[in-house]
């Protein structure tokens, strides 16, 4: 239990009194980059969603332990602050809030300490020449006027200045050409280390190719069906969820 991270046991959820999880139960250790993936609605955004507790997303069975801790019903931002992190499918467009005062904002929230100014531009400077983005970016709105490629590689930056304990990645990939996801996999191996997670949720296996991952779970109609190593995201790239659905 030591190494333990978060463990989902007997989950089921309801959303709008449709049931769409129907038992999960999954443990990641500290150190473990593991992936969900699924046809479409088969439940993998709702797994994310639950974790953070999104007030759409009732539980009606199971818990969510972190740290071994029971956060079911804790609100969202009392599990970010607990070292949760997740990235979202379509970023939020704030006007009006620079990247680098979002970010501050952000920071002083999780770590509960004031930020020193200097110090932290410097090192989201670092992050976003490692991430090629534009340093001008810093200053303008967040994810306003952004491309689609720009607002995923916020995301990234946002996991990395923040340093949670547990990413949660829901779709980070979705619509990105091959050289953003290629950066988006390098901001990954940043951030991963031996005392913090990893949560990819796809439906896509490129970003997988420049990662090494520990464990890929099958959820389909709710249920996690199977669970590999990489080589089951090969397979699935190339025979589909067919043989799973039934």
């Amino acid at each position: 239990m030591k190494n333990t991270l978060i463990e989902i046991k007997d989950l089921c959820v309801n959303a709008e009194d449709k049931e769409i999880l129907k038992g999960i139960n999954l443990k990641i250790n500290k150190g473990e980059i593991h992936v969900i993936m699924g046809p479409n609605g088969s439940g993998k955004s709702t797994t994310a969603n639950a974790i953070l507790n999104h007030p759409a997303y009732k539980k009606v069975a199971g818990e969510i332990l972190f740290e071994g801790e029971n956060i079911n019903d804790l609100k969202t931002d009392e599990i970010a602050r607990k070292g949760i992190f997740m990235s979202f499918q379509l970023p939020e467009e704030i006007p009006g809030v620079s990247v680098t005062n979002f970010l501050k904002y952000a920071k002083n929230k999780i770590t509960g300490e004031p930020v020193k100014i200097f110090k932290f531009k410097e090192e989201v400077k670092k992050y976003m020449d490692e991430l090629n983005m534009n340093s001008k970016n810093m200053e303008r709105s967040l994810n306003v006027g952004f491309s689609g490629g720009e607002k995923k590689k916020n995301e990234i930056l946002q996991m990395l200045v923040l340093n949670p304990k547990l990413a949660i990645l829901d779709e980070t990939d979705s619509g990105l050409d091959v050289d953003a996801i290629r950066t988006v996999s390098k901001g990954i191996e940043m951030f991963k280390n031996e005392n913090n997670a990893v949560l990819i949720i796809t439906h896509n296996t490129k970003i997988l190719s420049s990662l090494k991952v520990d464990y890929v779970h099958i959820l389909v109609n709710g249920k996690i069906v199977k669970t590999g190593n990489g080589e089951l995201a090969k397979e699935i790239e190339e025979n589909g969820y067919s043989k799973y659905k039934n």
